[in-house]
């Protein structure tokens, strides 16, 4: 019988209305039997009703490897919704293997895919690609903590990246999820524009479990039954819903009928309370080929079609069919789609296992290993779990074996990850066996979403003392290369040099970790990094590995991009951009990302984009989630360079929950961030976040990072006056420039540290800094280098020669100007103007104006100040004062500059350093903008956003 939707109004309210409002991302969380699956049909129910689109898909405890399993079965109701197949993406052909009765309505599978699976990272493209076209539509996947680490990835990556009208509603337990696990893992926060409740299921009212009883029962549920049904389920819909099936049977077979006598045969009844005894009241009703049908259902654990029951029931056709009948006509078990039969709930059937003795549940067990070996293809997970109940551990572990081997050769990855974990469990496995299970985990652990998960996973993996030499240097590769380069911490590559001598047999391995170790440029290092890659050549070529071999190949040209080599543009337009191999493609995104972001430093920041989005776009075909972040942080980052500063910081801190994980999203942020914050006057803002960023430096093992952040933080002392300050920050940095060899990517830095040693009257440092840099950047394709030069030869000149320094500053601003960065090139034409006050005042004035107004234009408060008190003290013209009277009630333009940074959280010491006004001026321009506002300090932003004032200047 069916029951009636019962309470959850206002749950079911929020849910509809989530459904019909895409992109969303919905989650429905409660324990076992609380309601979930029918809150969420009964949400289903009326969008449908109301013209909208919803696929479903279930996870299962065993279900056999299929990649993307719930999600395909989902999408294989799509049929009546695809558009015409020339409107549908390519790359959603990749799903023909997985779809075949939609088959003739996709495109053609992508060339390159061959007759094998195709490729995860494909896979993951073309179910968003498909999700696309659908119009707006609602995608379930009911019970996900019963999902694979590869569903979840790719519900994951969709939740990230979600298609504008695509909903996502996703069920599950908490409390079967791994322990202070979100349900789509720590990696997740859900991206701005997004939206979507977390609806957390609690028990019934004692009200809600009357109504349900009076929709089974009728007049017979009186407020005494309905107390005596809750009082048993504790407000448990499917416990009361099981009770309420009881006591419908006893009334159609002469039991009790009245209220009163209803709701005495529960209160008494011989039997504990609760959901076991209703289960076990039925089953003992059922004729004895009802419960062989039943006894096989519960010792195979998913739905199965009749013809598996019947075997391992042992029954012939018809006595299954009468027998499978009856036990659905008592509502024992329930028919799901496509014909098969299992019980309505896992409670239900692990109640009906429970209750079968041993030796019954042996022989079931054995005849399941039988009837699913006949099978074709062979249903291995399934098996696996029947061996594993029978006690057999040394057929279990072979079966577990040979079943992650199906799942990664299907692709799926998610279940091979949970039947190795299992093996390695096994205190008596085969030393060669474990070898094989952990290197095969590790590999999954490799390319999974959060690295920080497979950094844990991996080290549990090395502390086996079991494993052979050469797996454990393997896994510690692999544990070195996460740590240290998806990590950002560079203890990672003493991790990697440990490996080595473990690989010794395994040469292949070894080249990609020599190819790892060249990566590092830190302490002296980087003078290694060609030996390192030479070693890595020769060591292939004993044994040539085409996947090394592209690692190779992507160093080299990271290398060459770092140097400033020219050919290294024409080599990176020879990567493959498509092929068979995910790992060649890895290495090809690898590549473009590493060359783009080193485009940034180089000063070719147009060609640096169009790399950088070809890497995105990769990245994600190739399923990189980490990889795909990075090319999305160094383009956000062009976009600081190129003066578009709005709404900058809130996209970087959206990027950053997304991927919280990945050291570089938080470097890049803090850079960014203290950048802005200096510009815009918030000074300690600045030295915080360049502070940050510093940290983030000392432990990469590029010098890059580390040598801007002190760049940043030089700057800020430098303008604070603390010249000691400054050289104690920038020194170490420069040390590392001049170590490394980084003169291509010294464009923040060689300015800073020139302006630092003149400052603390060293001009002979100074001096031998630039010609250093004169020295070596001849040859070297690096404009922002060659920009930073001249603006240093012209710091140095200033004194001796200004007409010089001024050509000097000028050539720098036009450099700037090429590579499209208004902020370097403002304060470039400033330093002109400034130098050339002395000998052509006219065209002094008029560079320190075109500066002030760029500035302002970039909303760079503190810098425009500068240029107005420089304009001042040079005497090249005055403004009227912005303090003067005549606003009234409206704010002075001054009164603007300091309410805003005062909004913004600057203090008045900071406002002053900032605009170049005394503390007292200061604290009187503060007073007078609150008194005008009629607010306190901390109501300044939102009343300067009302008035229609800017709140960043």
């Amino acid at each position: 019988m069916g029951f009636g939707f019962v309470g959850r109004r206002q749950e079911l309210a929020v849910l509809v209305r989530a459904m019909v409002r895409p992109p969303g991302v919905v989650l429905v969380e409660g324990e076992a039997g609380i309601g979930k699956s029918r809150l969420v049909a009964e949400a289903a129910r009326g969008v449908a009703a109301a013209g909208g689109r919803v696929l479903t898909g279930l996870c299962h405890p065993l279900r056999e490897p299929l990649v993307f399993g719930p999600v395909v079965d989902a999408l294989r109701g799509v049929g009546p919704l695809l558009p015409p197949v020339d409107r549908i993406p390519a790359s959603v052909g990749a799903l023909r293997p997985l779809l075949p009765d939609l088959a003739d309505r996709l495109p053609p599978p992508p060339p390159g895919t061959g007759d094998g699976p195709p490729g995860r990272g494909l896979l993951v493209q073309a179910v968003r690609a498909l999700l696309g076209v659908l119009g707006d539509v609602v995608l379930v996947v009911e019970d996900l903590h019963w999902a694979d680490d590869a569903t979840r990835e790719l519900l994951l990556l969709l939740a990230r990246d979600m298609p504008p009208r695509l909903v996502l509603v996703l069920t599950y337990r908490a409390e079967d999820l791994a322990p202070d696990t979100p349900v789509l893992g720590a990696a997740y926060r859900r991206p701005a524009g997004v939206g979507g409740p977390l609806l957390r299921l609690g028990p019934l009212a004692e009200a809600e479990v009357g109504e349900l009883a009076r929709a089974a029962l009728g007049p017979g549920a009186t407020a005494a039954l309905s107390r005596v049904l809750y009082e048993r389920s504790e407000g448990l819909p499917l416990v009361a819903e099981e009770d309420l099936l009881t006591l419908c049977e006893q009334r159609g077979t002469g039991g009790p009928a009245g209220a009163a006598d209803l709701a005495a045969g529960l209160e008494h009844s011989q039997v504990p309370r609760g959901l076991h005894d209703a289960v076990t009241e039925r089953l003992a009703a059922l004729t004895p080929d009802a419960a062989a049908v039943a006894a096989a259902a519960a010792v195979l654990g998913v739905p199965a079609d009749e013809d598996l029951l019947a075997a391992v029931a042992a029954l012939d056709a018809t006595a299954t069919a009468q027998g499978l009948t009856q036990a659905l006509r008592a509502a024992v078990l329930h028919e799901n789609p496509l014909a098969r039969y299992g019980f309505r709930h896992v409670l239900a059937q692990q109640v009906a296992y429970r209750r079968l003795p041993g030796p019954q549940r042996n022989a079931l067990h054995r005849r399941a290993v039988e009837a699913l070996g006949a099978r074709e293809p062979r249903p291995l997970v399934q098996i696996a779990h029947h061996t594993l109940a029978l006690g057999e551990r040394r057929a279990w572990q072979e079966v577990a074996e040979s079943a992650a081997d199906q799942a990664v050769a299907l692709g799926d990855s998610g279940s091979a990850g949970a039947l190795l974990r299992r093996l390695l469990e096994e205190p008596d496995l085969d030393p060669g066996r474990r070898g094989r299970a952990a290197l095969a985990l590790a590999r999954i652990a490799a390319n999974g979403v959060d690295s920080q998960a497979s950094i844990t996973a991996l080290t549990r993996i090395l502390a086996d003392p079991r494993l052979p030499a050469a797996d454990r240097g393997e896994i510690r590769l692999t544990l070195g290369i996460l740590t240290a380069i998806h990590g950002g911490d560079r203890s990672g590559f003493a991790r990697i040099e440990e490996s080595l001598p473990e690989l010794g047999e395994r040469p292949a391995r070894a080249a990609r970790a020599m190819v790892a170790l060249a990566m590092n440029e830190r302490d002296g290092a980087g003078e290694h990094a060609w030996q390192w890659l030479e070693r890595a050549e020769q060591t292939l070529a004993r044994a040539p590995e085409e996947e090394v071999t592209a690692a190779v190949q992507a160093t080299r040209l990271t290398f060459l991009a770092r140097e400033g080599d020219p050919q290294v543009w024409r080599l990176l337009d020879a990567l493959p951009r498509s092929g068979d191999s995910a790992e060649v493609m890895r290495q090809s995104a690898r590549a473009l990302y590493n060359a783009g972001e080193i485009s940034i430093e180089l000063g070719h920041d147009a060609r640096a984009a169009r790399l950088l989005e070809e890497s995105r776009q990769l990245s994600r075909q190739a399923a990189i989630p980490y990889l795909e972040c990075y090319s999305r942080i160094a383009l956000l980052r062009l976009e600081g360079l190129a003066g578009h500063w709005d709404g900058l910081e809130e996209r970087f801190a959206a990027l950053g929950e997304e991927f919280p994980d990945l050291a570089m999203a938080g470097a890049e942020r803090t850079l960014l961030l203290g950048r802005l914050a200096a510009a815009r006057g918030r000074l300690a803002v600045a030295r915080q976040e360049f502070t940050e960023a510093g940290g983030y430096g000392e432990r990469e093992s590029q010098v890059t990072a580390g040598m801007r952040a002190a760049a940043g933080l030089g700057a800020l002392q430098l303008a604070e006056g603390a010249t000691d300050q400054a050289l104690a920050t920038l020194a170490p940095a420069v040390a590392d420039l001049r170590r490394a060899g980084a003169w291509a990517r010294c464009a923040e830095l060689l300015p800073v540290a020139v302006e630092a040693l003149l400052a603390a009257g060293d001009r002979p440092g100074a001096e031998r800094l630039v010609a250093d840099a004169a020295a070596a950047l001849p040859g070297r394709d690096a404009p922002a280098a060659f920009a930073a030069l001249a603006l240093a030869r012209g710091l140095v000149l200033a004194e001796a020669d200004p007409a010089a320094a001024v050509g000097a500053f000028t050539r720098a601003r036009d450099l700037w100007r090429g590579i499209g960065r208004p902020h370097e090139a403002a304060r470039a034409e400033e330093r002109a103007g400034r130098c050339g006050a002395g000998f052509d005042l006219a065209a002094a004035q008029e560079r320190i104006a075109a500066a002030q107004q760029a500035y302002l234009d970039l909303g760079a408060a503190s810098d425009a100040a500068r240029c107005q008190r420089v304009s001042r003290d040079l005497g090249l013209g005055r403004t009227a004062s912005p303090g003067r009277r005549g606003y009234g009630e409206r704010l002075s333009p001054r009164e603007r500059q300091v309410a805003a940074l005062a909004a913004q959280g600057a203090g008045n010491q900071d406002i002053a350093t900032a605009l170049f006004l005394s503390p007292r001026t200061v604290e009187h321009h503060v007073a007078s903008a609150l008194r005008k506002l009629g607010v306190g300090r901390a109501g300044l932003r939102e009343a300067l956003a009302a008035a229609g004032e800017p709140d960043v200047p």
